[in-house]
């Protein structure tokens, strides 16, 4: 029972939900980068090194026969992996770098004062008033 009311505790205090929102955007984010990288950037670098399929390029060890599978060192799908990492950590670098620059300019930010309760000042009067007589 303490178990259930612990993780009840736990699950709304916020963190859970922040985290759950987190991981939601960072999903759809990724996909963004990913569609970035797939349709933009690797055909871009395909026109570069002369093929139209990046992600095929390999070294063939051994040739597929009708019994068995091809053996080869896919290293362009190694490679479009990395720079999916890469443009991905770069971008995630980048928005929390600009959430953290506007989380320190809100906290640079002077506070107003807190504005006195009109009724606290007016018995505060009255009480300052009662002790002088």
């Amino acid at each position: 029972m303490r178990f259930v009311k612990e993780f009840k505790e736990f699950a709304i205090k916020g963190n859970v939900i922040d985290l759950a929102v987190g991981v939601i955007i960072g999903g759809a984010f990724g996909k963004i980068v990913s569609s970035l990288v797939a349709d933009i950037i690797m055909p871009l670098v395909s026109l570069i090194i002369g093929t139209a399929k990046f992600n095929e390029l390999k070294v063939v060890f051994t040739p597929a026969t009708e019994t068995a599978a091809e053996v080869a060192l896919r290293y362009g799908s190694f490679i479009q992996n990395i720079i999916d990492f890469l443009l991905i950590a770069l971008s995630i670098f980048v928005v929390v770098r600009l959430l953290n620059k506007f989380k320190k300019k809100e906290e640079a930010l002077p506070k107003p004062e807190p504005q006195p309760d009109p009724t606290v000042s007016l018995l505060t009067e009255i009480r300052d008033e009662l002790r002088s007589k």
